[in-house]
């Protein structure tokens, strides 16, 4: 018989190549990913950014027809508790009549689903071009709907934070938040 002149390996048989090939690659691999990591884990939200993202409000001391404004994520958030008359007023309002169409109950319902009409909370920012709105405070014009009034350019939200009239395409957002009891309000 005669000896073959096929080399070793060739009919898949693994060889010592074929392993240096496989280690080669893997520690290449673990290589690339161990000088990703770095730069990737930089790309993460840093701690007081995170410390931010969530603020808990006690809303005990706020007086029916009194509103309060807070700082979440660098924005004011309006808190304010609605009257009678303002809630009345924003749950007889015609979706036909709005710009951007919304019930009163949808803008007052917390992440537990809960609807809690006497409670409206807000961003404060103006959806025309982020100007904060006049109508928090004590003397504050609240325009024809009494609710906000944005004096750059106009526009007027009511007392649900819908806009009524000017430039501003979009209602005031309602930001998540839930109530954990009666009195304590977490947003974000």
């Amino acid at each position: 018989m005669a000896s073959s002149s096929i080399p070793a390996g060739a009919h898949g048989d693994p060889t010592r190549r074929d392993f240096l090939m496989v280690a080669t690659g893997a520690m290449g691999a673990v290589g690339a990913i161990a000088v990703a990591w770095p730069f990737i884990n930089n790309l993460n939200p840093a701690a007081d950014t995170l410390a931010l993202s969530s603020i808990e409000v006690d809303v005990k001391a706020i007086a029916v027809g009194q509103a309060i404004t807070v700082k979440w994520r660098g924005k004011p958030v309006f808190i304010r508790h609605r009257t009678k008359e303002e809630i009345t007023e924003a749950e007889d309002v015609k979706l036909s009549e709005l710009p951007d169409p919304e019930t009163d109950n949808a803008r007052v319902t917390d992440l537990a689903k809960k609807v809690r009409p006497e409670w409206l909370i807000v961003v404060g920012v103006c959806t025309h071009l982020g100007c904060v709105p006049l109508g928090n405070k004590p003397g504050d014009p609240r325009g024809e709907y009494g609710g906000w009034f944005c004096p750059c350019h106009g526009s007027q939200y009511d007392t649900s934070g819908r806009i009524r009239k000017g430039p501003a395409p979009k209602n005031l957002a309602v930001p998540g938040y839930l109530f954990t009891t009666d009195t304590l309000v977490r947003i974000g």
